[in-house]
């Protein structure tokens, strides 16, 4: 089924009609993907990868018209950069299917094997979770990412982009669609909502339970609190990411600076941005001035606790407010604390158990950290930018889980599937 017969204007769909043919063509895509193989998949992504390559300028046109209209509608900074496609970025989507379709495949490996005393095989086998729901909003890459990412899985896709990149992503998903179509794949296989109406929202959360499995929302915290607040089917999804970098008394100066800068001023926009900084008094005269100097070069502001500003003198006041803020911009809350179980204590009242860092020369210090931070990722002596799907080996991801339950940290094509049990026997009853 194709795209663009799904919503004829001639007889207009009324939404729940819309989203009940997409879901039942992602169902029947969906288990004819589970009846495929890898090498038929793998060609869909190699032919998808050169697609968007092909459509480069197309892709850059759509953009435009969405840069335009966010423009006019008076998005931040972070937003456009966030929405913006150029050259470079349509590559990097290309070059990101690619480094996806180099992944071992996830299906059909073994993820446990028991032999048991009455001669049966048991074995844990790797499966798409079926049909998944992806909303997400101003990066017009995740369009590809997603799709990519479940293609790998065996998985079919229902996309739901954001009204601001909506040109983008429509280019994106043709490109896609291209890709399964000289694969000889089911098109309905990697479907976009073609509406930017917000019922179609409503009605994928809460009404399709019997087509999609799982909905990944990726945005930002008002999107993901609408999803996971809705959502009648299991959600996979973080409620947004307050990362802290801790320097440790023991850091060493030249490395908090560059790693501070970095984790905070690399890109302000993405959720592995450094939101808070929190310093051991002990080491606070020696490392603050100097990193605050570094950050304000780069044009940072600054928002400091009492203890803090005495150190930080272009520094304006913190709230309480700011310890809980996802700033998404130039912008990073500092605090002096007493020693690491403030810091950890600090992180375990504001955090969204996203990414946290230590910074430290004490390796004894950062194994209690990482024992006692309870969040999907911590580093040690590493930015927090590194909070990547991509950066990890996964090739890309479709977001960062918070949560405990069946995905955390990352998720990937590996973690977009479920399992099964394979019993082997040659007889067995059970006495």
């Amino acid at each position: 089924m194709k795209q663009d017969a799904i919503d004829n204007a001639e007889n207009p769909l009324t939404i729940p009609e819309l989203m009940n043919r997409m879901g039942t063509a992602a169902r029947r895509a969906a288990a004819e993907l589970a009846r495929g193989n890898s090498t038929q998949r793998s060609d869909a992504l190699r032919e998808a990868a050169a697609a968007v390559r092909a459509s480069q300028e197309e892709i850059i046109e759509a953009n435009e018209k969405d840069m335009r209209a966010a423009e006019k509608r008076g998005l931040s900074g972070a937003m456009l950069d966030r929405l913006m496609l150029d050259q470079q970025r349509v590559e990097a989507m290309a070059a990101g299917i690619e480094a996806i379709l180099a992944l071992p495949d996830p299906v059909g490996r073994i993820m446990a094997e028991i032999d048991r005393p009455n001669g049966l095989k048991i074995q844990r086998v790797a499966v798409p979770l079926g049909v998944i729901g992806i909303i997400y909003e101003s990066r017009p890459n995740v369009t590809a990412d997603a799709a990519a990412l479940c293609l790998k899985s065996g998985n079919a896709v229902i996309l739901r982009g954001g009204s601001e990149s909506f040109h983008s992503s429509t280019a994106i998903h043709g490109c896609m669609v291209r890709g399964l179509q000289a694969a000889g794949i089911d098109s309905a296989a990697v479907q976009m909502v073609p509406t930017t109406d917000r019922e179609a929202v409503g009605y994928m959360l809460s009404s399709m339970g019997e087509s999609i499995d799982v909905v990944v929302p990726r945005g930002g915290k008002r999107l993901i609190a609408r999803v996971q607040e809705e959502a009648r089917v299991p959600v996979i999804g973080h409620l947004e990411g307050i990362c802290h970098v801790y320097l440790h008394e023991s850091a060493d100066p030249a490395m908090a600076e560059e790693i501070v800068v970095n984790a905070k001023m690399r890109r302000t926009g993405i959720c592995g941005s450094a939101e808070t900084l929190l310093v051991d008094r002990a080491a606070a005269a020696d490392l603050l001035p100097a990193v605050g100097a570094a950050l304000e070069r780069k044009g940072c502001e600054i928002r400091a606790e009492v203890d803090a500003l005495a150190y930080l003198p272009n520094a304006i006041a913190a709230t309480e407010e700011d310890w809980t803020t996802e700033y998404l911009d130039a912008v990073i809350s500092v605090r002096v604390v007493d020693n690491i179980e403030q810091a950890m204590t600090h992180i375990a009242d504001y955090g969204s158990g996203h990414t946290e860092c230590i910074v430290a020369g004490d390796q004894q210090a950062a194994e209690q950290f990482f024992a006692g931070v309870d969040s999907a990722i911590l580093l040690h002596n590493a930015s927090t930018q590194f909070a990547d799907g991509g950066e990890f080996g996964m090739g890309a991801e479709i977001g960062i889980a918070t949560g405990r339950i069946h995905a955390r940290g990352p998720v990937g094509a590996e973690q977009l599937t479920s399992y099964k049990y394979v019993v082997r026997g040659n007889g067995q009853v059970r006495p």
